[in-house]
């Protein structure tokens, strides 16, 4: 299976896990559509970075970096909504790195 095909598996399936707490809590489908957009999205980053580091500290800076722009409108009237996006992004983003690490030493 083609490596990019692999990476974007991983995004879904990272964005998937992403939603299903999101889902109990009843939040709006474009809040959902949005978090799960933004793994797929940075699973392709993940992909096409050149950058010489750790796939593990590579995923969660692109994840946080893509995230920064949300985290702010997150954050915007109640700066404690951003602790447990903040908290999951760095588990999955970890999450991610070891996947993808595991798919790139192949």
């Amino acid at each position: 299976m083609n490596k990019l095909i692999k990476y974007l598996l991983v995004g879904i399936i990272v964005g998937i896990i992403d939603v299903i707490p999101m889902l109990f809590m009843k939040l709006s489908w474009d809040a959902n559509i949005s978090a799960f957009s933004m793994w797929v999205i940075i699973s392709f980053l993940l992909y096409s970075s050149n950058l010489k580091i750790n796939q593990i500290v590579k995923s969660i800076i692109i994840a946080f970096l893509v995230l920064m722009p949300n985290a702010i409108l997150i954050a915007w009237n109640n700066p404690l909504n951003i602790i447990p996006v903040l908290i999951m992004t760095l588990f999955l983003s970890s999450l991610m790195g070891l996947v993808t690490g595991k798919i790139d030493a192949k």
